[in-house]
């Protein structure tokens, strides 16, 4: 007689082996996501280069959870020791002035000279649903399969100036896992986009030519605070007025007053599209490394822009502590309701309200 083959309860219950196994593996697969290396074994992967590690301790520093910000805090001590050796570079520009393509372009040529590039993507995100496209790995499809390139998209939120709230404390990571260049794509909202300047030692600024910008270029704001300006774009039909746009804004940058760091910004073209252009812009930027390390402003500068973080970390916690207090909470949906009903104004509510956190 042959033996009865053992039936279990689920089998009984009309759920076959094969699907046991599915949910068996999805629930392993769940159980992996949900594993988190401890705090010492990521600081020690990041030290050695370990993408994967440097990607979740990056999502730690990034969440909004109370438990994730020891964990977060006690990796950026022990990274910092490590860090400070890269060159940070800030790029900016309009939408549409080609920034994706001009870093592909510039990031190639960095790797092709033997150089690790990490690069921080922000993207802007909707005021309405709060959601971001972070799709600039799509747009930089040769450089994803660079090894020597890390790409890090991330939404803006409601920070203001153009980066993501934690842009700071990832470049200290980055410079941790070994990379010699930083480079931080801003989103490119005009002259508000002016954060990104306290963390970056270089600060480059994209423009198109016949756009009417030119003007733009006698008025204080984002150029005021550019190193260099480049016109991109310069190719085709479009060569011309690139030359053009060069003078005009080699004129403007002339009524400025002398910079602290007595470099005098270059302003250049490239067509990203046709790689030209490029190898002209890092020379500028080794230039500027060379002539801010003699006169000490490139050590001065980062000093200074370490205590402006300081002060941003401060109002960033401040912020966060006030608007997640359960008592705040509840009456800032009162006041809320009365300023509806102009029984009160924004004013006296805030007044309130901060009064209220103080007792």
């Amino acid at each position: 007689m042959a033996k009865e083959k053992k039936t279990t309860l689920k089998e009984k219950q009309g759920v076959s082996q094969s699907e046991i196994t599915n949910s068996t593996s999805i629930t392993s697969l769940k159980n992996k996501r949900k594993f988190q290396p401890k705090t010492d074994a990521l600081i020690s992967s990041i030290l050695n280069q370990d993408i994967t590690a440097l990607s979740r301790a990056i999502t730690l520093i990034e969440s909004k959870h109370p438990k994730h910000l020891e964990k977060a805090n006690t990796i950026i001590k022990h990274c910092l020791p490590h860090a400070n050796k890269s060159i940070r570079i800030g790029i900016t520009g309009v939408p549409g002035v080609g920034k994706s393509t001009f870093i592909e372009t510039f990031g190639k040529y960095l790797t092709a000279k033997g150089k690790r590039v990490a690069i921080l993507a922000i993207d802007p995100s909707s005021s309405l649903t709060k959601g971001s496209i972070l799709g600039d790995k799509t747009r930089m499809e040769a450089l994803v399969r660079d090894k020597n390139v890390f790409i890090r998209p991330s939404a803006s939120g409601n920070t203001l100036g153009g980066v993501a709230r934690k842009t700071r404390e990832t470049i200290i990571l980055c410079e941790a896992a070994g990379f010699d260049i930083i480079i931080i794509e801003t989103v490119g909202v005009g002259q508000s986009e002016t954060t990104v300047h306290s963390m970056v030692d270089f600060f480059l600024l994209l423009k198109l030519a016949g756009a009417g910008d030119e003007l733009q270029g006698i008025k204080r704001g984002i150029i005021e605070m550019a190193d260099s300006i480049c016109i991109n774009k310069a190719d085709g039909d479009n060569l011309e007025r690139a030359k053009l746009a060069k003078v005009a804004f080699n004129r403007a940058l002339h009524l400025y007053p002398k910079k602290s760091s007595n470099w005098q910004p270059r302003v250049t073209t490239c067509s990203a599209l046709h790689n030209e252009g490029i190898e002209d812009i890092w020379s500028i930027i080794l230039e500027y490394v060379e002539t801010t390390t003699k006169n000490e402003y490139f050590k001065t500068n980062r000093s200074e822009q370490n205590k402006f973080w300081l002060i941003q970390t401060i109002e960033e916690q401040l912020k966060s502590d006030f608007f997640n207090r359960e008592k705040i909470k509840k009456e800032l949906s009162k006041q809320l309701q009365l300023i509806e009903s102009n029984q009160t104004t924004p004013f006296a509510a805030a007044d309130y309200l901060l009064k209220l956190n103080i007792n």
